[in-house]
């Protein structure tokens, strides 16, 4: 039994117990720095685009994303897992030198492949959660792994007019778009060349992770009864509001170091930590 569990239960009370939870069989880390994406625009947009002088990437969102998984041939428990990322840019379009510019939404789209271990299942599962004659849902489950992909909000690094036959012919072309990110723009997205377009640069972070469903055995102390009582918020706002640390920093701004102005400099007496 684990030192950190048997300190916290009471004797006699430790037992193992076995849990079915998704165990991370692989996963990697990414920094992609994605250039010169097409962006495509409704009609109004690119209404817009053509007669802009210059863009400017003002934010970057990710609207969705779109994986497939398939077995590796000759590489035992191995799998790609691909990956299409659908980004909502949001442009700044100058259309004169002495005008606001105009607030425009396209759309971006980029594929990465990753192989990645999930180990081999072959067996089915079936739940009495649902019964198959009256429930739409499939109350079967093949034990394939799955993926799960994080991604942080992407930071929007560069933005240009171009051409699509000279700026983004190399970059593939996008011959279908999703219903659920379609609606994100309200129209539909003009994909065929011609006109001028818009390309981006952007910075991504992500995580892409193979999982699986598997029972584990772990250590169990006791059920977890909450001890914090529910808060209505029934009490006097004033009251509340008097609790409420005096907000000195922001008054007083911190130092670099995080210090107060005039404080003693902080020594770190932990050994090995903070390195």
């Amino acid at each position: 039994m684990p030192e950190s569990c048997s300190n916290n239960c009471r004797p006699g009370k430790p037992e193992a117990v076995c849990i079915d939870t998704a165990r991370v069989y692989d996963s990697c880390a990414d920094r992609d720095c994605l250039s010169d994406l097409r962006v495509y625009f409704t009609e109004d947009g690119q209404s817009v685009l053509e007669s802009a002088l210059s863009v400017r990437c003002r934010s970057c969102d990710v609207i969705n994303v779109f994986s497939e998984i398939e077995k590796v041939p000759f590489s035992t428990g191995y799998y790609s897992v691909d990956a299409t990322y659908f980004f909502d840019v949001e442009l700044d379009v100058y259309t004169s030198p002495a005008a606001a510019p105009v607030n425009v939404h396209g759309l971006s789209v980029y594929t990465k492949k990753s192989i990645l271990y999930g180990a081999d299942g072959s067996v089915k599962v079936f739940s009495s959660e649902y019964a198959p004659t009256v429930d739409a849902q499939n109350p079967m489950a093949v034990t394939s792994p799955r993926a799960r992909i994080q991604v942080a909000t992407p930071i929007p690094l560069d933005a240009s007019i171009c051409d699509p036959a000279d700026c983004c012919g190399s970059l593939g072309t996008v011959t279908r778009i999703p219903e659920a990110v379609k609606a994100r723009f309200g129209g539909e997205m003009l994909l065929q060349d011609g006109g001028r377009t818009a390309r981006v640069t952007i910075g991504l972070f992500t995580i892409v992770r193979l999982e699986r469903d598997v029972q584990l055995l772990i250590p169990a102390c006791e059920f977890c009864m909450p001890t914090k009582e529910c808060d209505y918020g029934t009490e006097d706002p004033c009251d509340a509001f008097r609790r409420i640390a005096f907000p000195v920093n922001e008054f007083f701004p911190p130092e670099a170091d995080g210090a107060a102005p005039g404080d003693p400099p902080v020594v770190n007496s932990h050994c090995g930590c903070g390195k």
